[in-house]
């Protein structure tokens, strides 16, 4: 189950990215919460003994028959006849099967239980009597078995999410939910293909999540026809074909997320018609071809993830109208040309930029350096050349920086520069400055500096005594370059390093009985959260390195 968030629809949330249409939800829900109470009403007999039916194996409720039912908390009543209208009690420990008792409610017209332990099937005919129900929210419990056969026509918003359901979903179940804004069913285990008339039974849906399911064949070209479609999540599943273009009808649609399926074909200049599009991320896929020349006309565009694709040519132009973007990864394509030759001058927004694992050639683009909200930098994997320019030291919030394999030169220089970042926790340069020598100097700075590495530089030297200085490392890599000397048993002085790769170095003497001290052999410390993921190649055994950590989060090479 994912981590637990107090919303009545998750956002897009992995361990990749975050996706967030919260502010138009809250927007929403603040309309349907206001309903009117009653504290001093007498509840409806009939509704009391359906609630304490439905309470009798859920000691946590703590009701009582001697206490009117309106009173109790998370029940609300209407103003007429004591009916009971709302039930929602989040997030009580409750565990079990829900009471089909829950049906004779027949006036209810909001139902949250959701961040519970319910579990099981879903009684038969639970929504057959709700005449009123508009929204109904059961998400992060255990609940499984097939969605119910019908749904209410009143229903406007439905949030099965995280949970254990499975079978197809059957456009039998959707066909009567003319009011329906929002449907989020994802993180369950449906199979089978995705409903092709969703959009023309319920013409007014705002949002749609079908995502982290077990969901095949192509994504219906009927989307097109969604005319108030603002988000559209389909992402981790097993989809096929191409993105149909007949998509691109859905100009309201702000949040395009399809990543992690098997998609293939092309973008299409046709997209640039989503004029209202925030959000479009299709990383993890097999699409190939150009990034659509025109992108730059979906001018709102704040984040943009095409990584692990097959995407060729050149940066488009146009991106560079695409003022609001704060989140470009490319990673992973065979994209390629001078990179100095686009002007990321405009992107005053931009805090993470990820292009490594392409073809990318020529120097460090001075126009990066004007990215002053940038946090995070990686370049890694390209035909980069040059030095470091003074110019990094122009964005004053950066914190991750990985340049690693490329052909970078002047490790002096670097260390100089990079040593006054202030707020710089990683920083990647492997396979860089070949065969120059490791700096001796003093080194001032990185005072935050947490991970470094530097394997495969063949740089020569001895370890440095001024990364006695580093006290907030956790992990350093110097594997695969020539430095000889001994082990210097200082190392352990470091407070708070648990990895240390010196593999395959000239290091002569013997195992310094100083560094058993290390935190790797007294506690399981786990790898400081970064800003990008950390990539690693496979590796050979290591000669020196802690025992206790058994998956090395900081290997040869790493990107």
């Amino acid at each position: 189950m994912p981590p637990l968030k107090r919303f009545l629809f998750p956002s897009f949330s992995t361990k990749h990215h975050h996706y967030d249409h919260l502010g138009f939800i809250g927007f929403m829900i603040i309309l349907i919460l206001l309903f009117p109470t009653l504290t001093d009403a007498e509840c409806h007999p009939d509704d009391q003994d359906s609630l304490l039916a439905f309470a009798n194996n859920l000691p946590n409720l703590n009701w009582s028959a001697s206490v009117d039912c309106c009173s109790w908390g998370g029940i609300s009543c209407d103003d007429k006849g004591y009916r009971v209208i709302r039930l929602s009690i989040p997030e009580r420990g409750l565990g079990g099967a829900i009471h089909s008792s829950l049906q004779n409610l027949t006036s209810l017209s909001f139902l949250n239980l959701s961040y519970n332990f319910l579990s099981g099937p879903l009684p038969n005919g639970l929504f057959s009597y709700f005449n009123s129900l508009h929204t109904v929210d059961l998400s992060y419990n255990r609940l499984s078995g097939f969605l119910p056969d019908t749904l209410p026509s009143t229903l406007r918003l439905i949030n099965f999410s995280s949970n254990l359901f499975s079978g197809t979903i059957q456009t039998d179940s959707l066909r009567l939910l003319q009011s329906l804004i929002a449907l989020n069913v994802r993180n369950n285990s449906f199979t089978g293909s995705i409903p092709p008339s969703i959009c023309s039974t319920s013409p007014a849906l705002m949002i749609l999540d079908f995502s982290f399911n077990e969901l095949t064949e192509n994504i219906p070209k009927e989307f097109g026809a969604c005319s108030n479609l603002q988000v559209l999540s389909l992402g981790y599943n097993s989809l096929t074909g191409q993105i149909p273009t007949d998509i691109n009808g859905a100009l309201s649609l702000q949040q395009l997320l399809l990543p992690e399926n098997s998609l293939t074909g092309q973008i299409g200049d046709s997209i640039s018609g989503l004029t209202n599009l925030k959000s479009l991320v299709l990383f993890g896929n097999m699409l190939s071809g150009s990034i659509p020349h025109n992108i730059g006309k979906l001018s709102l565009l704040e984040k943009l993830e095409l990584h692990i694709n097959r995407f060729n040519g050149t940066l488009p132009l146009s991106l560079m109208n695409c003022t609001k973007l704060k989140l470009l990864n490319l990673r992973g394509n065979s994209l390629g040309g001078r990179l100095s030759d686009f002007d990321f001058s405009n992107f005053s927004q931009l805090t993470i930029v990820d292009l490594s694992g392409n073809q990318f050639t020529g120097v460090l683009p001075k126009t990066l350096f004007s990215c002053r909200s940038l946090i995070a930098i990686r370049l890694a994997t390209n035909k980069l050349e040059g030095e470091i320019s003074p110019d990094i030291l122009e964005l004053p919030s950066l914190s991750f920086l990985s340049l690693s394999n490329n052909s970078f030169t002047n490790i002096i220089q670097a260390f100089s520069l990079l040593s006054s970042h202030k707020k710089l926790t990683t920083l990647l340069l492997s396979k860089n400055f070949y065969n120059e020598i490791l700096p001796a100097a003093e080194i001032s700075g990185f005072q935050n500096l947490r991970i470094m590495g530097l394997g495969g530089c063949k740089l020569s030297g001895q370890i440095p005594i001024w990364l006695m200085s580093l006290v907030k490392l956790e992990a350093i890599d110097l594997s695969q370059n020539n430095i000889n000397g001994i082990i210097p048993g200082w190392l352990h002085t470091l407070p708070n390093l648990f990895y240390l790769d010196l593999s395959n170095n000239f290091l002569s003497g013997g195992f310094p009985v100083e560094l058993t001290r290390l935190r790797a052999f007294t506690s399981p410390q786990v790898l400081y959260h970064t800003e990008l993921p950390i990539f690693v190649a496979p590796r050979m055994l290591l000669i020196y390195s802690m025992p206790t950590i058994s998956s090395p989060p900081f290997p040869l090479h790493c990107t």
